[in-house]
């Protein structure tokens, strides 16, 4: 698509969906959308419902934007005038092209008009921190960090998180600690968080037992079996103190790998911010018609009886959402990283991300066809996933040259 063709389709949007701008309660120099210009539209004299982000006390819309799959600055731009306020992004993300290309969106625009967060990976995550302990892995973590500043183009964000943390100790890490503070001291962050993927009520405890950290970024969807344990932790957490955003909160986006059983978006958005102790939830999206539907929830987020219906709560339906879970791993006699290859299946299948799937895959040690020596499949995924057939598709990426993403 030209540059030409997204800057009519953005004006067609901003025609079409914005019949006036004005201030969103609280949150300074944020923009608000009047009315979308669609059925599920707000009414133009509702406001988007505002929420505090636990003691950071950040006023923001429930609805934010994560920017991780978006490559058009043009929705990004359309987001913020619209009234999304937050912008969610990542070191990793699109190789640091997405917070460039957040960069260039925000560059000019008065500095309390928008809010940032990014992510930088601990050693459990990111190869070049691993064996580095102390003063080492404190000076290589900030200095990744400023990478990130330098692509964005700012001198501070207003969240960094320690990013994808799976078990309590990769919060508790006292050198990554020491360097979060650093960076907020340094006034490079206002705040400084985690974000969490897997395991998430056992880390978001061991986060709010360390006393350091202000915000968690963490999975929260209808379809993770554990969901009744997680709205506690997210609980214990809020009561602490801590700022609470929700992620992966469209679980996958289909129902079926053929994209012919889309889940309700709106339902889903709905469910999660239904939960008063989320401040805001981080939806991924990448198209103006998306970013119209996630909006269009923020003014009232009661849910409906044929919504409820849509989400399915309650059948056993495979999806394409692994929650991460793990408990595949130990009937694996390879210990292959199952719980990662099912993200880059969720990558390509649900969200049509495929360089977020093969940059995922092509991080992981495998083998070309890793379950091509094993007769039959002994791992057992607890949402009923065929692990063999998906690993055996997903991993066919490794024979794809990455230039061909780029």
């Amino acid at each position: 698509m030209t540059e030409k063709t997204n800057e009519l389709k953005r004006r067609t949007f901003l025609k079409q969906g914005l019949t006036g701008l004005a201030a969103v309660g609280a949150v300074p120099g944020a923009l608000k959308a009047a009315a979308l210009g669609a059925a599920t539209a707000a009414p133009a004299a509702a406001k988007p419902i505002v929420r505090t982000l636990g003691r950071t006390g950040l006023q923001i819309p429930v609805v934010s934007m994560g920017v991780m799959n978006a490559d058009n600055p043009a929705v990004v731009q359309a987001a913020l005038e619209t009234g999304i306020v937050l912008l969610d992004t990542a070191a990793g993300y699109q190789r640091g092209r997405n917070e460039q290309m957040i960069g260039q969106v925000v560059a000019g625009r008065p500095r309390e008009s928008f809010m940032i967060a990014t992510k930088v990976p601990g050693p459990n995550r990111e190869k070049s921190l691993q064996g580095l302990n102390g003063e080492a892995l404190e000076k290589a973590f900030l200095a990744k960090f400023d990478e990130c500043l330098g692509r964005l183009g700012l001198d501070h964000v207003e969240i960094l998180y320690l990013h994808n943390n799976s078990a309590p100790e990769h919060v508790q890490n006292p050198a990554i600690i020491g360097a979060l503070q650093k960076a907020k001291k340094a006034g490079k962050a206002r705040f400084v968080g985690i974000t969490t993927h897997s395991n998430e009520p056992a880390v978001i405890r061991a986060t709010v037992g360390t006393k350091a950290y202000d915000v968690i970024l963490t999975a929260y969807n209808f379809r993770q079996d554990y969901r009744d344990d997680l709205r506690k932790a997210v609980a214990e957490a809020a009561a602490a103190g801590l700022g609470v955003v929700a992620m992966k909160t469209q679980a996958g986006a289909y129902w079926d790998k053929e994209k012919q059983q889309p889940i309700n978006m709106r339902a889903a958005l709905k469910w999660v911010l239904n939960d008063p102790n989320v401040a805001t939830a981080v939806p991924g999206f990448t198209t103006f018609d998306q970013l119209k539907e996630d909006w269009s929830i923020v003014t009232d987020i009661t849910m409906t009886p044929q919504e409820l219906k849509d989400l399915r709560l309650g059948e056993q339906v495979a999806g394409l959402y692994c929650q991460q879970c793990r408990r595949c791993v130990p009937g694996c006699p390879k210990g292959l990283p199952i719980p990662d290859l099912m993200r880059s299946y969720m990558y390509a299948y649900g969200y049509r991300n495929l360089q977020a799937a093969h940059e995922l895959v092509g991080s992981l040690e495998i083998e070309g066809d890793p379950c091509g020596s094993c007769a039959s499949c002994t791992a057992v995924c607890a949402k009923g996933f065929d692990i063999a057939d998906r690993v055996r598709d997903i991993s066919r990426l490794r024979a794809v040259p990455g230039d061909f993403f780029a």
